[in-house]
């Protein structure tokens, strides 16, 4: 038997395992002395898939009138946020992460409707350069608005 995966489940995988990893990277980094920054930027950037980056996404959530296009947009949303939020809970139960850790890289999104969040993107994304979200990764784009928008605190 055969399984097809959609792409929102791989993209909330994704999104899994880079919380994961930006968390044991920050553990490595911060147990590690200073590098400069030149080196630890062309080690840490790795190529954006143009096809799922801040710049694609913002096209497709942008398309009010397109029902396919703004289902997709809430999918990959909605996935990106539940893999990052996935991702710091198995963080803060299994890793040894330093007390008040989790509560500094949750988010808070209490009555918090998935429409606002993306108006929220959409807004931000409208104040950085186009050349710029296109070689910034969706999940990194998304989930920089939602901290700014609800950390907390």
């Amino acid at each position: 038997m055969q399984r097809n995966v959609p792409p929102s489940a791989s993209r909330a995988a994704a999104a899994v395992l880079m919380a994961a990893t930006l968390g044991l990277a920050s553990l490595a980094n911060a147990q590690t002395p200073a590098q400069p920054m030149s080196q630890t930027l062309s080690q840490a950037a790795p190529p954006v898939d143009p096809t799922f980056s801040a710049y694609s996404l913002l096209q497709m959530c942008k398309q009010r009138n397109d029902n396919v296009a703004q289902g997709q947009c809430v999918g990959a949303v909605r996935g990106i946020i539940h893999g990052y939020q996935y991702g710091v809970l198995f963080l803060g139960q299994r890793g040894t992460l330093p007390a008040n850790e989790t509560q500094r890289v949750s988010l808070c999104l209490r009555d918090v409707t998935v429409s606002s969040l993306i108006d929220d993107f959409i807004n931000d994304a409208a104040q950085v350069p186009v050349e710029a979200l296109q070689h910034t990764p969706a999940e990194v784009a998304v989930l920089g608005s939602v901290h700014q928008h609800h950390p907390c605190s």
